[in-house]
């Protein structure tokens, strides 16, 4: 099964392992430092010029940032 995650970029569902609202998930330390690490080592793809209201962990590494909201991205 596939997701779509904002701007025509869709992914497998068992490729994911977790999406998080940037707004509630972003006051933790520990998640503004692995963002900022995956950011260093380009692991991160902004899917839109958009403000990113969510992101998604990969299990193969990558973080994609969508303007899609979490809710939106689960219903899809």
């Amino acid at each position: 099964m596939y997701l779509h995650i904002g701007n025509n970029k869709v992914v497998k569902k068992s490729m994911i392992l977790g999406i998080f609202d940037l707004d509630s998930a972003t006051v933790s330390k520990n998640t503004r430092s692995f963002l900022s690490i995956a950011q260093k080592e380009k692991r991160v793809v902004t899917l839109s010029y958009e403000l990113p209201k969510s992101f998604i962990v990969m299990t193969h590494g990558e973080v994609y940032l969508s303007p899609l909201n979490t809710s939106s991205i689960i219903k899809g």
